[in-house]
């Protein structure tokens, strides 16, 4: 279908903008970005209980935040989630609005103990494995602490949105290999999961052509992003960096949700494709005219309400157990 009206309409805001992460650090152009992204006043964000701790991990502690429904406190456990916010591996935090907000609306919608990780970014000479084995870290440390944080250890998933989809997967293979467990589910979204991204179908390519080179995911934009979190060129990485080179037998049931606008939509369909081959039980829904990060767009935007409310859906109802079928099912609209 086409671009979302709102998004369309609002194209003429990113003129003069050559890169997100510019946009960004620039004091004009951010306003006008974050108008992008936004449709009238922003909603409150819901109430929750907040704590802030540490995980230990082998580069020194990793932050989480543990999100708590207010009614939390003395209830029985609830279902879980560890949630790896995106950001190209090099931006992002627990303060920023819109990964706040996000998480806060997890727990609200799930009524689940949500706890957000705030992994060391690839700047300032940090590369992998290091943000890698911080969520890693993270997610030991809550599976341990499961009963101390209010989480029913059975019901324990994991997700993130782009680059931190591709860290909660390669989580995942690690736990599963090294610890022989894994998360109740894995909740991807518009993950990055290639250290190239596989060839894009020619509906995809007619879409993502008709979007300006800053909302897109090009060759070049994608080598440079994958290189600076590997520390080194794309033939270095392993499986557990880029998990769609890795064996995924044995991953948990797995939810991929992708934008019809995104070139990294061909990553998440190739991962699909493999974790089907894999045995994995697997879902992949494409959100209908919608751009990489429409996670973060209000209610009103209804592809953007209605995959949140599919991922709190999933929180609740995700269980340990052994895989039970091969489910592929592609949604589009």
């Amino acid at each position: 279908m086409p671009l979302h009206p709102h998004l369309a309409s609002n194209l003429h805001l990113l003129d003069g903008m050559t890169s997100i992460e510019a946009a960004l650090a620039d004091p004009q152009q951010a306003p006008r970005l974050a108008q992008f992204m936004s449709v009238g006043e922003a909603a409150p964000c819901p109430e929750v209980l907040t704590r802030d701790l540490e995980a230990p991990g082998p580069h020194g502690p990793v932050r989480v935040r543990v999100y708590t429904p207010v009614e939390g406190d003395g209830s029985p456990a609830r279902p879980g989630l560890v949630w790896v916010h995106g950001g190209g591996f090099r931006m992002g935090n627990l303060d920023d609005a819109p990964i706040d907000g996000l998480v806060r609306e997890f727990c609200v919608r799930a009524d689940a103990v949500v706890v957000s990780v705030d992994y060391r970014l690839a700047v300032d000479g940090v590369a992998y494995p290091v943000p890698h084995d911080d969520v890693v870290a993270a997610l030991r440390w809550v599976r341990a602490n499961a009963d101390a944080v209010g989480i029913d250890p059975t019901r324990l998933s994991a997700g993130g949105d782009s680059a931190g989809g591709n860290l909660v997967a390669g989580a995942a293979l690690r736990v599963r290999d090294e610890d022989a467990w894994t998360p109740a589910a894995l909740l991807l979204v518009y993950p990055v999961l290639h250290p190239v991204v596989p060839p894009l179908s020619p509906g995809l390519a007619a879409a993502a052509a008709t979007l300006p080179d800053l909302l897109r995911f090009l060759p070049s934009d994608v080598a440079e992003m994958n290189r600076n979190y590997l520390g080194g060129p794309e033939t270095t990485a392993d499986g557990y960096a880029m998990p769609g080179l890795a064996v995924l037998d044995g991953l948990p049931p797995t939810l991929v949700v992708n934008a019809e606008y995104d070139d990294l939509r061909a990553s998440g369909e190739a991962f699909v494709a493999s974790l089907a081959l894999a045995g994995v039980d697997v879902r992949q829904v494409c959100a209908p005219g919608m751009l990489h990060g429409f996670l973060m767009l209000p209610d009103s935007i209804e592809p953007a309400g209605r995959t949140r409310q599919l991922l709190a859906d999933t929180i609740c109802d995700a269980r340990s157990a052994a895989p039970s079928a091969v489910a592929l099912e592609q949604a589009v609209g």
